[in-house]
């Protein structure tokens, strides 16, 4: 190794070490806030703050905040798994049947992704207050399910599978239902594993639309739980970083417990 890519790789890693410690240090204040008490003038002496547990434990009494990181579990894996289900079935009808109107469908579906959400976010409510879908997990779920980014993303996937083995269990008798359920599917588990967190995550972390859709508190979600907090104890920030810590430690573990397929996905196509 010549001296200036010693010196490129040097560059390379200390900015690498810079980003990441940029990205970190928000996440570990939120965590590390989250155990002290708020500070305090007593005297004309300020008082600092002590660690302690009890913020967490007023999250949890105070408000029902155990049901809101409920409600927004409930909703994020049934849509993750119904988006997974009808998205991987339509790439698949994408990338391998052939029917009228194919190439038109797609470019229909590829095309929403230059709409953004505040333009849909009106005709969207209308709908679904008529068709009577507010303040249920119906109206919270049944809108988020669709997602062009994931039909694209694996319709290219699909379009690099080996039509040998697809041909290969038609021969054998096998329809196309087969095929997908017992071939296409168990090769996609890489990038079904990556969109799975991204699903999960976009869906968590959800907060304008349940906002418009739900009036219900029984219906609250984690997001929308924090920001009655930040409401309700503007000043106490220790309270609102506690509730924060608690509804972000589901995605750290679920990213951790992911990367491997996350980077998979990213890096190959899923084939060995």
């Amino acid at each position: 190794m010549t001296v200036s890519n010693r010196a490129a790789r040097t560059a390379l890693i200390a900015l690498a070490v810079v980003v990441s410690a940029a990205s970190v240090f928000p996440v570990l204040w939120m965590v590390t806030s989250s155990f002290k008490t708020r500070d305090t003038v007593t005297d004309g002496r300020l008082i600092p703050s002590d660690v302690t547990f009890q913020n967490f434990v007023y999250v949890f009494t105070e408000v029902p905040f155990a049901r809101y990181m409920w409600n927004s579990f409930f909703i994020s894996a049934v849509i993750t798994v119904a988006a997974l289900l009808f998205h991987s079935m339509a790439a698949y009808a994408l990338a391998r049947l052939r029917f009228p109107g194919r190439e038109a469908i797609f470019l229909s579906i590829f095309s929403t992704l230059l709409i953004s959400a505040p333009v849909v976010l009106i005709p969207l409510f209308l709908v679904a207050r008529q068709l009577g879908l507010l303040d249920s997990y119906a109206g919270l779920i049944i809108p988020a399910i669709f997602n062009a980014f994931g039909i694209f993303l694996l319709r290219q996937f699909y379009l690099g599978f080996p039509r040998e083995l697809e041909e290969a269990a038609i021969v054998d008798g096998c329809g196309h239902w087969r095929v997908y359920w017992n071939i296409v599917l168990p090769m996609s588990r890489p990038i079904l594993s990556a969109l799975a967190v991204f699903f999960f995550l976009a869906n968590w972390n959800a907060f304008v639309w349940p906002l418009v859709a739900t009036s219900n508190e029984d219906l609250t979600v984690v997001q929308l739980g924090i920001a009655s907090f930040q409401s309700q104890y503007g000043s106490n920030w220790n309270y609102i970083l506690a509730a924060a810590t608690v509804a972000a430690l589901p995605m750290l573990a679920l990213f951790f417990a992911f990367q491997r397929q996350i980077v998979e996905s990213i890096k190959t196509s899923g084939l060995k």
